[in-house]
């Protein structure tokens, strides 16, 4: 995949479905047609989402919106074994066998109607996922065109060099965030930098919209100052403070408002200066930086 190509900005789909919206085809046409007007052309998948329904679900509206395949990126993921009605397993685990590797991509490939997957996932790590079985599968897939990137998602830096071992390794997608910035000081980010391993962030406005605690509490007044500095909105300046990371992280954004996804890209353009940035950080954390 030509990454030049794709947006800064990544659209996540899990609310899509019915584990959020249970939006119409229709209505899943429609944004998807928002997402590649406003200028993000890349969308974040996992099989599980949905309950295994989401990934259909967008295939189908896909291929009725008459959108041209080249027109957009496709990641996905695969690994856990999720109980729900479709998989009734009797508890949850992770399967990264070759067979489940393979009955995964091809079992995407079907739902998204799509000849390949731009970029393919571990969702997870699992303790005994083998790195020799996983690189194994990943290059014939690779070879025969099914995916052409190859990452991992919530990867520790030595679950990363496990499997680097045997295969390159482009993407590691984790939780990152101005309300859970541990992601700063736990090494995987610097790690991912050494390596050119390119960083998607899930949930990246954390838990800021989520829940009023104290966290909330500090970060609001300075969001307040800082929306009058830079005439936005708190939630362009949470993405904007994330987006000032040198690893030139990519935020995976869960919306399914459209005015929302036109302002996400929006904070692109925002430079946030140093002390502001430290000033929410510092509000976050409720201490000045060490």
């Amino acid at each position: 995949m030509n990454k030049s190509n794709q947006s800064r900005i990544i659209s996540g789909v899990m609310n899509w479905g019915k584990w959020g919206e249970n939006l119409s085809n229709n209505k899943m046409i429609e944004l998807i047609e928002c997402n590649i007007e406003t200028g993000i052309n890349t969308f974040d998948h996992a099989d599980i989402y949905g309950g295994y329904t989401t990934e259909r679900e967008f295939g189908e509206a896909f291929k009725s919106s008459g959108i041209q395949r080249d027109k957009i990126k496709l990641i996905t993921k695969c690994g856990i074994q999720y109980p729900c009605d479709s998989k009734p397993f009797k508890i949850k685990y992770y399967d990264y066998s070759s067979k489940h590797i393979r009955y995964s991509v091809e079992n995407s490939l079907k739902n998204l109607k799509t000849d390949y997957i731009d970029i393919f996932l571990l969702h997870r790590p699992s303790p005994l996922m083998r790195n020799d079985e996983i690189a194994e599968i990943i290059s014939k897939l690779k070879n025969e065109g099914k995916i052409k990137i190859f990452g991992l998602s919530n990867f520790t830096e030595p679950q990363i060099k496990l499997i680097k071992k045997n295969i390159d390794v482009e993407y590691n997608q984790i939780e990152c965030s101005l309300t859970n910035s541990e992601f700063l000081s736990d090494g995987v980010i610097d790690f991912c930098q050494t390596k050119n391993i390119n960083i998607m962030a899930w949930s990246p406005l954390g838990s800021y919209f989520k829940k009023i605690d104290n966290i909330h509490k500090r970060i609001e007044p300075v969001l307040k100052k800082l929306q009058e500095k830079y005439s936005c909105s708190d939630d362009q300046l949470l993405l904007a403070w994330l987006m000032k990371h040198p690893a030139h992280i990519l935020p995976v954004i869960g919306t399914t408002k459209k005015e929302r996804i036109k302002a996400s890209m929006e904070a692109i353009k925002i430079n946030m200066d140093y002390v502001d940035w430290f000033s929410l950080l510092e509000a976050s954390k409720g201490k000045r930086v060490a």
